[in-house]
């Protein structure tokens, strides 16, 4: 094994990784790592996992090696070390042309933008390289949409490969191209940067301060210290903000990152569903109402939600509040005191994700997004309201919105109350209108309380067609218990219990096979004789359902049948071919 790359990920964000690499239970360095070539600093080890050189003679050859032990099962110093012949290939601009110099095909694997359009090799299932090398990603950067295009392919293709793009990375962007997918960069920007006097930063290019030196070594810290800022954010799942924040430093990079963003609304499996209820999702620039989250909320609400049956005839639009979730909050204490019924739909207004139910306030991200709170909204802020809120009304035919925001509704062909009359939320006289609005609502439509057992219920089957797909599984189950651990049963056998620390479901073993028979849950097809005795790796896969999310349940099926229920720690486009734990083992089903 002595050309195997030995890696395993420590830490993942949508299309970001922090790999460790060598043994998995120590690594002995970790990703984005630089690749040192000749003449370059001698970087310590944790920063520069690997070596690079070439010839000139034709046809050229790439070769990389590492500088630690990485390969199993003997980690062996310097290994593994890896050579592929470069070929000579058309420039990006000439793609239609099939024609040059074929590039090799080993562990490590060159990749361009013409093989990537003409080469059906790539398309094997047996290829299964340890570093990809997008060998023209510096001419694909200049091209509009060619480099997210291409990077977002690659991963898809190859997502247990470290990919590595020449040339392109920096300390200026590698928080762009690490959550673009890229692990590998080396100094190439930052010999250019010293031979020009300037100096590179993680912020971007700039000149020197009197104190301060341009060499290879001033700038390789920059570098360092720009990979520990990845790594950390990655690890706490902040890594769009750092992108977001570099991407500011060059047009081409805010270029970059909206494309990529763009890509990633029309892939499945590349975002989570649950997040523990710690974890925040920062909205605090107009950027994030073009976040793929955000838009995939739309998109949901748009399309899917099914607002509860029994509250269909009156909505009651609300604004949101900074606490999550907003029933916890002081103002919605007080809107629950003027309300005084569960007859009517409560659906708050809030950006960057539009519209929250009532009945979603507790699932990712409407539990988790943090919003600096102005009273200002943006046209586009208030049209993404306005698509919802149309939805809505057009899928489920309310017959009256008790409007207690500042919004106009006038777009909408429906009875509207406003109760504000231009009044704070939580003014006294506005409280007062809402309380009598309501209590006419419920008069003219002839509306009922609902129990809070059943109000629950209603709830939780919203959060299991958001979560699993289907609420089938719910219909004949009763809520028991009390807050904040309320329980789903089944003629008095636990099925699911609420879990607030991740705002979402935690199943029993007695309901593996209740969520098989409601189709409950994404599917993964263990290989027939695959022995699953804890975490689920991929050479035990068969087949998997490619929409998975980080954070899904999931139904674990070996020959046929229902074995098993996991967690997915990684998204569905990981599930092809990345090496390491891909979920964790949650219910099994005795045997025998």
């Amino acid at each position: 094994m002595a050309d195997v790359l030995g890696r395993t990920v420590l830490h993942r964000d949508r299309y970001a990784r922090v790999w460790g690499l060598g043994d998995r239970k120590a690594a002995a360095a970790m990703t984005p790592t630089l690749v040192l070539m000749e003449d370059d600093p001698s970087l310590p080890l944790a920063y520069a996992a690997f070596t690079t050189s070439s010839t000139s003679s034709l046809p050229s050859t790439l070769s990389v090696g590492s500088r630690g032990a990485f390969s199993p099962p003997e980690f062996q110093e310097n290994s593994p070390h890896y050579s592929v012949n470069l070929g000579h290939v058309l420039p990006p601009s000439l793609e239609d042309a099939n024609a040059g110099e074929e590039q090799g095909t080993s562990s490590l694997l060159p990749v361009s933008w013409q093989r990537m359009n003409h080469d059906e090799g790539l398309t094997d299932a047996t290829l299964a390289p340890e570093i990809v090398v997008l060998t023209d990603a510096l001419q694909l950067a200049s091209q509009p949409g060619k480099l997210p295009l291409a990077l977002l392919t690659l991963k898809h293709r190859f997502p247990g490969a470290l990919l590595w793009t020449p040339g392109l990375g920096g300390p200026d962007n590698v928080g762009v191209l690490a959550s673009m997918g890229v692990d590998v960069f080396d100094l190439a920007r930052c010999r250019e940067a010293e031979a020009n006097g300037v100096l590179l930063t993680a912020m971007g290019p700039r000149l020197p301060l009197q104190h301060e030196e341009t060499s290879l070594e001033a700038q390789a810290y920059h570098f360092m210290k720009a990979l520990d800022e990845v790594r950390s954010s990655v690890e706490h799942g902040t890594l769009r903000g750092l992108a977001e924040k570099q991407s500011l430093s060059s047009p081409r990079l805010v270029e970059h990152l909206r494309r990529h963003q763009a890509l990633m609304c029309e892939r499945e499996g590349n975002l989570a569903s649950h997040h523990p209820a710690t974890t925040e999702f920062p909205c605090y620039s107009s950027s994030a109402l073009v976040d793929p989250l955000v838009e995939d909320w739309e998109r949901f609400m748009t399309h899917d939600y099914e607002a509860p049956e029994k509250v269909r005839d009156v909505m009651i639009f609300l604004p949101c509040s900074a606490r999550k979730p907003y029933r916890l909050s002081k103002s919605h204490g007080q809107f629950f005191r003027a309300i005084a019924s569960t007859g009517c739909h409560e659906v708050m207004m809030t950006s960057p994700l539009g519209l929250v139910p009532r009945d979603l306030e507790d699932v990712w991200p409407a539990a988790n997004y943090d919003v600096p709170v102005t009273g200002d909204w943006s046209s586009d802020e208030l049209a993404r309201v306005r698509r919802m809120l149309t939805s809505l009304v057009e899928r489920f035919g309310y017959k009256r919105i008790i409007n207690h925001t500042n919004m106009d509704l006038d777009f909408l062909d429906i009875d509207v109350v406003d109760t504000r009359h231009g009044q704070g939320a939580t003014h006294f006289d506005a409280l007062q209108r809402l309380s009598e609005s309501v209590k006419a609502a419920v008069a003219d439509f002839g509306l009922r309380n609902q129990k809070n057992n059943q109000r629950l219920k209603e709830h939780f089957m919203s959060i299991a067609r958001k979560t699993t797909g289907t609420d089938a599984w719910l219909g004949q189950l009763s809520v028991r218990g009390k807050l904040p651990r309320w329980r789903l049963e089944h003629n008095g056998t636990q099925m699911a219990v609420w879990s607030i620390d991740r705002n979402g479901f935690s199943f029993s073993r007695a309901a593996i096979d209740w969520l098989h028979e409601h189709n409950a849950l994404p599917t993964v097809h263990l290989k027939d004789d695959a022995a699953w005795r804890g975490d689920v790796f991929s050479q035990m896969v068969e087949r998997f359902d490619a929409s998975i999310r980080l954070g899904d349940d999931l139904r674990i099926l070996q020959n046929g049948e229902v074995v098993g229920l996991a967690r997915a720690v990684a998204h569905g486009w990981e599930w092809g071919g990345t090496p390491g734990t891909l979920a964790k083992s949650h219910q099994r089903k005795k045997k025998g």
